[in-house]
C-alpha cells in the first residue's frame, strides 16, 4: 500500500476522533518512491503561543517537503496516547509530540521503539527510567527561565529593606514546563530570606483559569489583592495566558499593575511585551515557540538513523523594564 493512501486513511482517522478499530492487518509501505511521514501530536491550541509553535513545525514540513499528520489532543494526555498509537499503526518514519505531562508514557513509547519509529520529544520534557524509548528532546530550558526571573526580582528588590510577598501561579501540574519554572525559581529564591511565596495555585496554563483566580482572590480578600492580610507585592505567572487572564480579572475590579505590584511572566507573545513596554508587565521571560525548522531537521537526521543530540535547547531571551524596549521585533504570536 502506498504512502498516500495512508495518508489519506490517517488524517480520516484522526479527524473522527480515534472512533473506530485498528484494523488489525500489518500495513507494509514502499518509502522508496515517496516523502517522510511524520506523525506530530500537540497538546492543544489553549494560547496565541500554542497556535504559533504548530504553525511552525507544519511550515517547516511543508517546507522540507515531509508529509505532517498533526493529531490535537485537547489538553488530553488520553488523546495523545491515542494518536500515537495510530502513528505507530500507520508506521510512520518519525513521531514527534509536546507531551502534556511528564509521566505515564512508557508503555506507548516501547511499542514505538518495537515498531522500528523514532520520537522525538518537542517542547516539554518526560519522564521515564528507559531513556532510549526516545531519541532526542527539543525545547526551551525551562529551568533556566525560572531561574531568570528570580534574577530580575532580586536585581529589582536590591534595595528593599522589607519581605516581598509573591503571588505564585503555576501552570498544569505535571507539566515540565511548569515544574522547570517553578524548580528554577525556588531554587535561587528559597535561599534569599527577602522573598516569601504566601499563595500558589495552578492556573492549568489556561487565560480563562487566571482570570477566574484573580477574581477569586479579591472575593474572598475585601476586593484588595491580598492574602491572610498580607498585600502582595509580587505576580510570578508561569505562562502569558494566565497572566493576562489574571490582570483582567484585576481590571475589573480597577486594581493596576506595573508601579505598586510587580509582574513577571513567561512565554513573551506579542500581547505581554505590549502590556511590558506600557508598564503594566514589568518583566517577560521568554519561551521560544518557533521550533519548526529545528525539529525538522532532527526528524531528517532520525529517519535516517543518524545520532540526534539528546537534548537540543532553543535560544531566548528576558525583556524587562531594565531594557531598551524599543528594538523588540513584532512576535508574531
Amino acid at each position: 500500500m502506498c504512502k498516500n493512501i495512508l495518508i489519506i486513511a490517517m488524517s480520516l482517522f484522526l479527524v473522527i476522533g480515534c472512533t473506530k478499530p485498528a484494523p488489525k492487518e500489518h500495513i507494509e509501505l514502499d518509502s522508496s518512491h515517496d516523502k517522510l511521514i511524520v506523525g506530530f501530536s500537540q497538546i492543544g491550541a489553549e494560547s496565541a503561543w500554542r497556535i504559533f509553535n504548530s504553525k511552525s513545525i507544519q511550515a517547516a514540513a511543508d517546507k522540507e517537503g515531509i508529509q505532517l499528520l498533526f493529531s490535537n489532543a485537547e489538553q488530553k494526555q488520553e488523546n495523545q496516547i491515542k494518536a500515537i498509537r495510530s502513528f505507530i499503526m500507520y508506521q510512520v518514519d518519525v513521531i514527534v509530540f509536546v507531551p502534556i505531562v511528564q509521566d505515564g508514557w512508557d508503555l506507548v513509547l516501547k511499542d514505538a521503539k518495537d515498531a522500528g519509529i523514532p520520537v522525538i520529544i518537542c517542547d516539554r520534557k518526560i519522564v521515564t527510567e528507559d531513556e532510549s524509548l526516545y531519541v532526542g528532546y527539543i525545547g526551551t530550558d525551562s529551568t533556566e527561565e525560572g531561574r531568570n526571573a528570580a534574577r530580575f526580582l532580586q536585581k529589582k528588590y536590591a534595595d528593599a529593606d522589607r519581605l516581598i510577598s509573591i503571588l505564585e501561579i503555576r501552570g498544569t501540574d505535571g507539566s515540565s514546563a511548569s515544574e522547570g519554572r517553578m524548580t528554577g525559581f525556588h531554587e535561587i529564591m528559597d535561599s534569599d530570606k527577602k522573598f516569601s511565596v504566601v499563595y500558589s495555585e495552578s492556573g492549568d496554563f489556561m487565560r480563562s483559569r487566571g482570570k477566574e483566580m484573580a477574581r477569586n482572590i479579591l472575593e474572598h480578600n475585601n476586593k484588595r489583592l491580598e492574602i491572610n492580610g498580607t498585600p502582595i507585592d509580587v505576580i510570578l505567572s508561569a505562562n502569558d495566558g494566565m497572566t493576562l487572564g489574571f490582570l483582567e480579572g484585576l481590571n475589573d475590579y480597577g486594581i493596576k499593575t506595573g508601579s505598586g505590584i510587580t509582574v513577571v511572566t513567561f512565554d513573551a507573545q506579542q500581547e505581554a511585551i505590549d502590556r511590558l513596554i506600557a508598564g503594566e508587565i514589568n518583566c517577560v521571560v521568554e519561551c521560544n515557540p518557533d521550533l519548526g525548522c529545528q525539529v525538522m531537521s532532527l526528524v531528517k537526521k532520525a529517519a535516517a538513523r543518524e545520532q540526534v543530540p539528546r537534548s537540543t535547547h532553543v535560544a531566548e531571551r528576558v525583556f524587562s523594564e531594565f531594557d531598551d524596549l524599543s528594538d523588540i521585533a513584532p512576535r508574531g504570536y
